[in-house]
């Protein structure tokens, strides 16, 4: 029996002035899978993710959380209901300590009133042991986090987002500037966290990364869902298809020889 979805967006419309930017998109993620949302550069990608976490408000179109209707004013307001995102710019300060990075803005604080104090000693014990779910052993928590390579970065945002509460999980193009071993880290990484029970929405325009991990997939493009497939009902080829144009690259290659 299918679980019922944590987030559920449908017939979403985004409308910047005359210009559309989203056409009647509907998406969803249940616990524990990773569905992965694919387009070009130019599908509407970017606007989707900002509508999903409350940084833009649907012109049109409903979002639900666990079932119940939803109307996120700010990221804030998505992140209180589980929905957190982590961007291709991460949010880190490089000098800074992995622990601090981890904790920015929520410190575990013992004592009592005006004595209240941050306790480090909690907070590096616990990033240290996050990090090491996540397949990540630190040399130590006070390490700065601009000493790690780019795909370990991204398993810290993903370890903060997933202790602190997340119960979806959207990745913006985590892969997009990695090389093959730290990209190999972020999969891993994605494996871990659904098998925590997290949604994990996979936004990428990488067909074999998506592959890798993905339960299901969208394809997005000109603000438009073309369609959603299982996994092993749908070919490399045929995503890859689907995210050029499908009948437009056809078209193209037919006057070209087959050369696209």
């Amino acid at each position: 029996m299918m679980s019922a979805p944590i987030l559920e967006m449908t017939d979403i419309q985004k409308h910047f002035g005359h210009i559309i930017a989203l056409s009647g998109v509907s998406f969803d993620v249940k616990a524990g899978e990773c569905h992965c949302l694919l387009g070009d550069n130019g599908a509407g990608k970017s606007t989707f993710i900002k509508t999903m976490s409350g940084v833009h408000a649907p012109t049109h179109g409903e979002m639900k959380v666990e079932g119940e209707p939803v109307h996120f004013t700010s990221p804030r307001a998505a992140l209180a209901a589980g929905i957190a995102t982590v961007y291709q710019d991460l949010a880190m300060i490089p000098l800074m300590s992995v622990s601090r990075n981890f904790w920015l803005g929520r410190e575990p604080e013992t004592g009592f009133g005006p004595f209240k104090r941050i306790d480090f000693k909690k907070a590096d014990a616990i990033t240290f042991e996050q990090m090491r779910e996540m397949g990540i052993n630190l040399r130590e928590p006070g390490q700065a986090v601009g000493t790690l390579s780019g795909g370990e970065r991204q398993t810290v945002a993903i370890a903060r987002a997933v202790y602190f509460g997340a119960k979806v999980l959207i990745l913006d193009e985590p892969t997009s500037a990695l090389g093959v071993r730290q990209t190999a880290n972020v999969l891993s990484t994605i494996d871990r966290v659904r098998k925590k029970g997290v949604g994990v929405v996979f936004i990428t325009h990488n067909v074999r990364h998506a592959l890798a991990v993905g339960d299901r997939f969208t394809v997005l493009n000109r603000g438009k869902t073309l369609g959603t497939a299982d996994r092993g009902h749908i070919s490399s080829e045929e995503l890859q298809s689907l995210m050029a144009g499908g009948q437009e690259l056809a078209e193209l290659e037919a006057s070209l020889g087959k050369t696209v």
